[in-house]
């Protein structure tokens, strides 16, 4: 995907802060035609981005089909669906607005985004899903968090999906947890920063194929249990 003379393209939504901004650097840095897709730009996207198209909601259908519009006729190597949304529900207490929101953004919205950009992708293409492990069911010690568990447990699915249907065109998926990332998501709370987990995201993508396409891997190359 990044040999040859031809520069390779990556589009990633949710670029303008976090794991979104830390992979755009990333790929900048390695040479790659980088495409920023948001709702409000940032100063650091603009300073890594080849392009940036802002005021992108990626859960309304107008806004995703005007993004497929505007990218017509690019081809794109990677798609990583990253934009995503951490909500907290508790037992007793839960609010289904919450979880509606979260399915939308987390699960709905990468499916349409990447349905929307099948004509920009080829074979050889690749499709990282930016999941979390919180999806696992088998991994499930905690309990809490209804929505977000249920959204990225559903893009799990609709990842594996895309693999099985996008395999005859040569288009690789994965679904991929970045780790407990120090981001406004987490109150900047995590283990790892957001460079670390982008190069760890980078390194899955990397070695992703056809023959592993429509896998779940931490960052760290760990194989999770769906």
């Amino acid at each position: 995907m990044s040999g040859g003379e031809m520069t390779s393209t990556v589009l990633i939504t949710g670029a303008n802060r976090g794991v979104g901004l830390a992979l755009a650097q990333h790929y900048h840095r390695e040479g790659w035609q980088v495409i920023g897709v948001c709702r409000s730009a940032s100063a650091e996207l603009a300073d890594v981005a080849e392009r940036v198209i802002e005021g992108i909601d990626v859960t309304r259908e107008a806004d995703v089909a005007g993004l497929a519009e505007a990218l017509d006729g690019t081809r794109l190597d990677l798609l990583i669906n990253n934009a995503g949304l951490l909500r907290d529900e508790q037992l007793g207490e839960i609010d289904f607005d919450t979880i509606r929101e979260q399915m939308e953004i987390n699960a709905y919205a990468p499916l349409r985004v990447a349905e929307a950009l099948l004509g920009c992708l080829g074979e050889g293409s690749k499709i990282a899903n930016i999941t979390s492990r919180m999806g696992s069911i088998a991994d499930n010690d905690s309990g809490g968090r209804y929505g977000y568990r249920a959204s990225k447990a559903a893009l799990n699915a609709f990842g594996k999906s895309l693999a099985v249907d996008l395999a005859p065109r040569g288009i690789a998926v994965a679904q991929l947890h970045p780790g407990y990332v120090q981001t406004r998501m987490v109150n900047f709370g995590g283990l790892i920063s957001p460079d670390e987990a982008a190069a760890g995201i980078a390194a899955r993508i990397e070695a992703l194929s056809l023959e592993t396409s429509g896998g779940f891997w931490h960052s760290n190359g760990e194989p999770l249990p769906w």
